[in-house]
């Protein structure tokens, strides 16, 4: 439930970056409360081969279906606890970037969007555990994979 384990938060398809420290973002740019784009994540927009390099990038929507069917979490913890380590990062508020839940789960992107105002993520809070499809301006975590 630390910032250091957190990492950063990104908005859906989008190369800025986000840290909060629990009390305020950074860059404390303005927030961008309503994304709309007929489009996945671009690879010349994913903060994983940005930050790490060609050989990284953000699971696909099937990698992290075929990762919650076989993950059997039931909360964070079992999440956690699993070889993927998925932290308890929270995301940072869809309205306004503000900081929600950190330590009481989390939600990580895919590179697949639903429609032009939505994208999926593998979302994992007490009581549930499995694939969202939520506004692409949340912040949330990326889980990168090496190829």
């Amino acid at each position: 439930a630390t910032e250091a384990s957190a990492g950063w938060y990104w908005q859906f398809n989008r190369k800025q970056g986000y840290k909060h420290d629990g009390s305020a973002r950074t860059p404390n740019t303005t927030w961008n409360s309503s994304i709309s784009e007929n489009s996945n994540w671009l690879a010349i927009n994913d903060p994983c081969t940005l930050e790490l390099g060609s050989a990284w990038r953000i699971p696909t929507l099937t990698e992290w279906t075929n990762a919650d069917a076989n993950g059997s979490w039931a909360n964070p913890t079992d999440a956690y606890n699993s070889v993927l380590k998925l932290h308890n990062s929270g995301y940072l508020s869809p309205s306004d970037g503000t900081l929600d839940p950190r330590g009481n789960g989390g939600s990580n992107w895919s590179t697949m969007q639903g429609d032009d105002t939505r994208a999926w993520d593998l979302n994992f809070y007490t009581g549930f555990c499995g694939l969202t499809n939520l506004s692409k301006s949340y912040g949330f975590s990326v889980r990168c994979i090496k190829d």
